[in-house]
């Protein structure tokens, strides 16, 4: 990386002073309805940044289970909507923002008038239950805000949030049977035995409290609410689905159908009564909590006491705008669609999990105080240790530490002592591989951005990777490489735990502990054992040393990879790209695989064995929708030719990002998508987060004022940018020539100015 680019790169001693921020609504440019179909899974509802709520309509009440058997059908509605659908069945109060599995959809609302159903109906029946068609020529989808009109009911219904109450506002017609349903059912990658318990209590005719109890995707998740009305109800009922019991007490002796109000069960739904003028608004307030009704309440008393719905929805787009202006970029409009709403998908996740007063469920099922920190959950790590905390290294520095002391208090309640995998909701899910939290605490302590207990930090790092009997470590530490008899993604793992090792490294030699450096700098070359040199592809080993014969290049099925094949997998080396290059036999033929890589023709057999990978998200064999190769177009910057990452990162630009409902070509991935677009757009990217480099690419955009929160501001120009000139000539850093293909984490942090100078021609 530290070789001059072709005449490229120069940098300015120009000291900005400390600009304010844009008086723009940069609203306007956000979009949640973009990637809310096909592989986007977002959703387009109402959240406040980084919110515990995610308020959203749901579209279907698809089964995880079909016939004994995993549906298909239900992976297209991970964050609970389709685009696509034509009819709502309610509003859930918790989604994931474009993840690969799913849970959630927790306490969903739908109100109704005419004839009480209780049963939500199916999609192919029109009116056969309490679902209702809607158009998207009434909806309205913003940040913080979601309305649409429910057509069966002729129901306006408005939703907005705060961080861990969701407000709804429904407009009613004349009705003597105006109802409004709680259906503690519904949920995302629903089976019929994942609730395992949940219980009720109506307080009064305005306030009702309970909690559910699931088991999914995370195993041991309890969320407790606290659910208030703007105007009493006037009756209220209940119906409990469950399979007949053996054993129900002597509850009998009640009639817990009408008016009871103490109801429990496995499978219940609520609905609660009113009469209605036209016009009338019923308002229900939704709060959360991990911990208790109690602090359900404490939340929804303190966050949202009056019933001024406008007055919230301003408030939370307010919080939305303050974030968005933290970058101002000077674009077209279809720029800035992409751009804002790409910053808008980065935050919302990780999410915020503790009430006001910093009480929290731990992993340990036991509730904790948070000690000058605030609680986040939902970490995506697999996906977003790439680029999004990368990011918020720079624009939300002081959440990512939070996040960080989250993870931390995360390693200090689990019992097998390791730090976050997959987490979210005081559960680990063990999903995807990797260790990668090592690289997220890695990155903030290289950097700089480490307001803790670094070495402590360093610790739960260490002894995460040696927990042998999690996902092959062991055997990984004996042979340096994991046995494709081992398992199924024997590769990926082995350069996956190189890269997290070499992280481990980087924080170890910035806290001056250099005999953790020296052997994990040693684990990081473990890389090099999966690559055969014989075919020039990382491939799968047996434990005898040789590599196992029966072996396709492009199949995504049972190659030793996950989620992908081994023409992306060869080039997951982020942290030693030199090593790489000398491994594939040097720079010429390493340029040529990256061209033919960007160019082959790659037939659907190889993406049709995983439903994470669509057409939609490959350029030739390219898969820029998932996220290993989020990397791979910078490469060429450790080539003769880095004119080809810029060329190569605008067209990528241009081709997998939309401002339109099916724009994304893959999941957004709790906002990593979206982060690699952010870092793209702007000109610079974390190749290997552990680093403080960021290699530079083509800038989308005229120019950008990052407002840090140190007070200080970088700003980048990028003179004579368009879609011809997408090519660098050079590159300046305060008025100097910058004579490498990166800047540091330093650079951009002191304040500055960077300056692309564009050209049609490399």
């Amino acid at each position: 990386m530290r070789n001059i680019l072709n005449p490229l790169f120069l940098f300015i001693p120009f000291i900005l002073s400390a600009q304010s921020p844009a008086t723009e609504d940069l609203l306007q440019y956000v979009h949640p309805i973009i990637g809310t179909q096909r592989m986007g899974h977002t959703y387009p509802g109402a959240t406040s940044p980084f919110g515990m709520v995610q308020l959203s309509p749901d579209t279907d009440t698809i089964p995880y289970e079909q016939n004994g058997k995993y549906n298909p059908d239900v992976y297209k509605y991970c964050a609970g909507y389709q685009y696509d659908d034509k009819t709502i069945v309610g509003f859930s109060h918790t989604h994931f923002s474009g993840t690969g599995h799913s849970d959630l959809g927790d306490f969903l609302i739908m109100p109704t008038t005419g004839e009480l159903k209780m049963n939500p109906g199916v999609a192919s029946q029109p009116r056969s239950g309490f679902r209702s068609a809607f158009s998207h020529s009434t909806e309205v989808a913003e940040a913080d805000y979601y309305k649409v009109k429910l057509e069966d009911y002729n129901i306006l219904a408005e939703l907005t949030t705060t961080t861990r109450v969701g407000f709804h506002q429904y407009t009613f017609p004349a009705s003597d049977q105006s109802h409004i349903i709680l259906d503690l059912i519904s949920g995302i990658y629903n089976y019929e035995d994942k609730n395992v318990w949940t219980y009720v209590r109506v307080v009064n005719d305005t306030l009702v409290t309970g909690y559910r109890e699931t088991s999914g995707w995370g195993r041991t998740r309890t969320l407790y609410f606290a659910m208030t009305f703007s105007k009493p109800f006037e009756q209220y009922g209940s119906r409990n689905y469950s399979k007949k019991e053996v054993y129900r007490g002597f509850w009998g002796k009640f009639d817990q159908d009408h008016n009871f109000p103490e109801i429990a069960g496995r499978q219940l739904r609520m609905h609660f009564d009113f009469h209605t003028k036209e016009g009338d608004q019923i308002k229900v307030k939704f709060a959360l909590s991990a911990v208790s009704t109690e602090g359900a309440l404490l939340n929804l008393r303190t966050e949202a006491p009056g019933w001024d719905f406008e007055q919230v929805k301003r408030q939370g787009q307010a919080a939305w705008n303050t974030e968005l202006s933290k970058v101002q970029i000077q674009a077209g409009k279809e720029q800035k669609d992409n751009f804002y709403t790409s910053l808008y998908h980065a935050y919302i996740n990780p999410t915020v999990y503790m009430d006001v007063d910093g009480s929290y469920r731990g992993l340990d099922q036991v509730n904790h105080k948070a000690d000058g920190f605030v609680n986040y959950t939902t970490f995506s790590l697999w996906d977003t240790h790439r680029a999004l905390h990368p990011l918020f290294n720079i624009l939300q520095p002081h959440r990512n530490v939070d996040m960080i002391r989250s993870m931390l208090a995360h390693y200090s309640q689990s019992p097998e002592h390791m730090l976050p995998i997959w987490a979210f909701a005081s559960n680990e899910t063990w999903c995807m591989s990797g260790y990668h939290s090592v690289a997220v605490i890695a990155d903030a302590i290289v950097k700089g951005n480490a307001p803790f207990d670094a070495n402590a930090a360093l610790d739960a790092c260490i002894t995460t990777s040696n927990r042998r009997s999690f996902e092959d470590i062991g055997v990984y530490i004996d042979k340096g490489y994991i046995p494709s008899e081992a398992s199924d993604v024997s590769v990926s793992s082995t350069l996956e735990y190189a890269y997290d090792d070499w992280a481990i490294a980087q924080a170890a030699k910035k806290l001056g502990r250099m005999d953790v450096y020296a052997t994990y700098s040693k684990r990081a070359e473990n890389y090099k054992n999966v690559f055969d040199p014989s075919i020039g592809y990382m491939r799968p080993r047996l434990s005898d040393g040789s590599f196992r014969p029966a072996f396709d290049v492009l199949s995504t099925d049972g190659q030793g990879f996950i989620e992908g094949n081994a023409w992306n997998y060869t080039l997951y080396v982020p942290h030693d790209p030199t090593g790489l290059i000398q491994l594939m036999g040097g720079k010429k033929h390493f340029v040529q695989y990256l061209d033919s890589l960007f160019t082959m023709t790659l037939p659907d057999k190889f993406f049709a064995e995983t439903e994470d990978i669509t057409r939609d998200g490959i350029i030739g064999g390219y898969v820029h929708g998932n996220e290993p190769s989020h990397h791979v177009a910078y490469l060429y910057n450790w080539t003769d030719q880095p004119w080809k990452t810029q060329e190569r990162v605008r067209m990528i630009l241009g081709n997998q990002y939309h401002a339109r409902p099916d724009g994304l070509g893959g999941n957004d991935d709790t906002g990593q998508m979206s982060a690699w677009y952010i870092f793209t757009a702007l000109g610079f990217y974390p190749v290997a987060p552990g680093s403080d480099e960021y290699s530079l690419g083509s800038p989308a955009i005229d120019g950008a004022v990052l407002q840090l929160e140190n007070g200080k501001t970088f700003t980048i120009e990028a003179k004579d940018q368009s879609e011809k000139n997408v090519y660098v000539k050079k590159v300046t850093l305060n008025g100097q020539i910058l004579t490498r293909r990166y800047i540091t984490h330093d650079e951009i942090l002191n304040g500055g100015k960077l300056v692309f100078y564009m050209s049609a021609k490399h």
